[in-house]
């Protein structure tokens, strides 16, 4: 498989490893410096796109892939203002598209868990909820895309909280979200439930971006030769 590394930084380096590893060919690594080869006639050569820059260039990268009709993987985080856009593009061109905010293996299961958690805690009104996360100071957006995902999990369930506030002192309707950027971190993401009696906490700890870097090219060998709009529960079968 021809590999397309959208973002050349820790993270697309680590993807390159791993697909490398696992027999796979990387037709390009565009950076800031080499943003051309994004052009349709170059990146058409790829099987598939892996995408990992920052909030500002993922929209146009997606859009380019699209228009080479190569499929995308995307985890981007910060941008997902324009994802009804991206959805509805992918649809209309018959395209493949599949965004994570976090693709390991290990956090998607926490989702899950996130998810069955909540809906224990929803008529439990005794019990407060917030989340802490911590990356490193290179990060660009706070909170993470995880720690969102998150979050719109518990307020799926938890009908007592209609919104999060980020680094702010939260109304009893908001879930606080505390967001810290310190060195070496590659990604903690903690949530506790708080009443009078006790406290339930689960916690998942990134040790490396192994993790990471394996699930998006676990998702890109799955998305090829596939048509729409995917996740991670659909790769893990969740």
């Amino acid at each position: 498989m021809k590999i397309a590394l959208i973002g050349y930084g820790k993270m697309g380096k680590a993807i390159e490893t791993i697909a490398l590893a696992k027999g796979h060919e990387i037709s390009h690594r565009i950076g800031s410096s080499n943003r051309e080869l994004l052009e349709k006639d170059s990146l058409s050569q790829a099987d598939v796109a892996i995408e990992f820059t920052t909030p500002e260039t993922a929209y146009p990268n997606i859009l380019k892939c699209f228009e080479a009709n190569v499929p995308v993987v995307c985890g981007s985080t910060g941008w997902l203002e324009h994802l009804p856009q991206i959805k509805a593009l992918c649809l209309e061109k018959h395209q493949a598209f599949l965004y994570a905010s976090n693709f390991s293996i290990g956090v998607n299961i926490f989702f899950e868990l996130n998810q069955r958690l909540a809906e224990l805690m929803a008529n439990q009104p005794q019990y407060d909820v917030k989340m802490e996360e911590i990356h490193h100071t290179q990060k660009k957006d706070a909170p993470s895309g995880t720690a969102i995902s998150l979050a719109e999990q518990i307020l799926a369930k938890v009908s007592r909280k209609k919104s999060w506030i980020n680094d702010q002192p939260p109304a009893m309707d908001q879930l606080a979200i505390l967001s810290k950027r310190i060195d070496p971190t590659p990604g903690t993401h903690t949530i506790t439930y708080t009443s009078e009696i006790d406290d339930i906490t689960i916690t998942h700890t990134a040790h490396s971006r192994q993790g990471f870097a394996a699930g998006a090219v676990v998702a890109a060998e799955w998305l090829q030769g596939k048509k729409g709009i995917f996740t991670m529960k659909d790769v893990l079968d969740l």
